[in-house]
């Protein structure tokens, strides 16, 4: 399996918070030859690679397997589907919008209805989306219809959006890139250590339901002890957005390090040795402020009595929406990041973070 066709299938996958078997099988099989698996009930893959020797720094890489989402609440009389978020959306984007719902048999296409202007009134035309107004229509036309198509209350919703990769550009396009791209670079970054020499262990954590609360890191972390963690995420890029003195991640910029967000502050010793790091390597980063926002690294960082931690982002444009748009050559630079660290660290830094 290539790089590209090990994004285009994290991408692909269906994994809504909850629901993220479909990514687990990929990473099980992208990593089969050179590490073991442990899973736990909330859908958190740990791997564990071969190669580590033990009685070493355990240095933890995560990722969250999970896509925003949404989940059927009600079937509706006329066999329209009543349904609610899973992580934050932009609703404002959901009207016309295709997407893939569950059923007994598998996922079948729908489309969030989008009422004809011909037949709204100004009132309409006006309102402001609500999911209570919104509906997902499969092509049933009745509740009985809708249950035979095999759809029940309680099934997981995600987007209809094809992965394409423009290979002139090195441009991605598709959805879920937060965090997929993140899961891609992790398991890179796992595979490509198979060669390298390393004074550190090194351990995966694919963990679920970030979009709905950072649920199971908050688990997996009384299952693992690591010494220092690297968090590979999808994050919103602004250079699309923001007044120029405020971009601070950019498509193709590299790396986001970022130093704080409205959950976490990231170990300021460990960020600037990972700045160092892609100095000396020549490795594009960027660095970010947020006021908003949170990640998986706050939990990590209060786990166990304290963990170091950095946070790895991958610029991605129109994130939580359903079409986003990423550079091939931002996740190769956090792969390539995540590389130089686990060489160069040792239990010596780790203690100096």
């Amino acid at each position: 399996m290539t790089d590209l066709q090990l994004i285009e299938k994290l991408c692909e996958a269906r994994g809504a918070s909850g629901f993220e078997d479909e990514v687990l099988e990929i990473a099980r099989e992208y990593c089969k030859d050179f590490a073991k698996f442990e899973e736990d009930s909330m859908r958190n893959l740990y791997i564990v690679p071969e190669y580590n020797k033990g009685g070493r720094p355990l240095v933890m890489l995560d990722a969250h397997s999970d896509e925003v989402g949404f989940m059927v609440q009600a079937i509706k009389p006329d066999g329209t589907l009543r349904f609610i978020p899973i992580g934050g959306w932009n609703e404002k984007c959901l009207p016309s919008s295709k997407v893939q719902v569950y059923t007994r048999s598998g996922y079948i296409s729908g489309v969030i209805a989008a009422m004809p202007p011909h037949l709204m009134t100004a009132e309409q035309r006006n309102a402001p989306v609500s999911y209570s107004t919104l509906a997902i229509d499969v092509g049933a036309t009745s509740d009985k219809e809708a249950e035979r198509f095999g759809i029940e209350i309680g099934a997981p919703v995600v987007p209809l959006s094809p992965f394409e990769y423009d290979k002139k550009h090195g441009i991605l396009h598709g959805k879920a890139f937060d965090d997929r791209l993140g899961v891609a670079a992790m398991l890179m970054c796992l595979k490509k250590m198979k060669d390298c020499d390393s004074a550190v262990d090194v351990f995966g954590v694919i963990s679920s339901q970030e979009e709905v609360g950072e649920r199971g890191i908050t688990a997996a972390m009384h299952r693992v002890k690591p010494d220092c963690a690297i968090c590979f995420e999808g994050c919103p890029a602004d250079d699309t957005s923001a007044p120029s003195y405020m971009i601070q991640d950019a498509l193709k910029g590299g790396v986001m390090l970022r130093h704080m967000d409205a959950t976490v502050i990231c170990t300021p010793r460990f960020t600037s040795f990972a700045c160092q790091t892609a100095k000396t390597h020549g490795i594009k980063v960027q660095l970010a402020v947020r006021s908003g926002g949170g990640n998986n690294g706050a939990y990590i960082i209060s786990a166990n009595g304290g963990t170091p931690v950095i946070v790895a982002g991958i610029p991605v444009r129109y994130i939580h929406t359903f079409n986003g748009i990423a550079a091939m050559q931002d996740v190769e630079s956090n792969v390539e990041l995540g590389v130089a660290l686990l060489k160069e660290l040792t239990g010596e830094i780790i203690k100096g973070f």
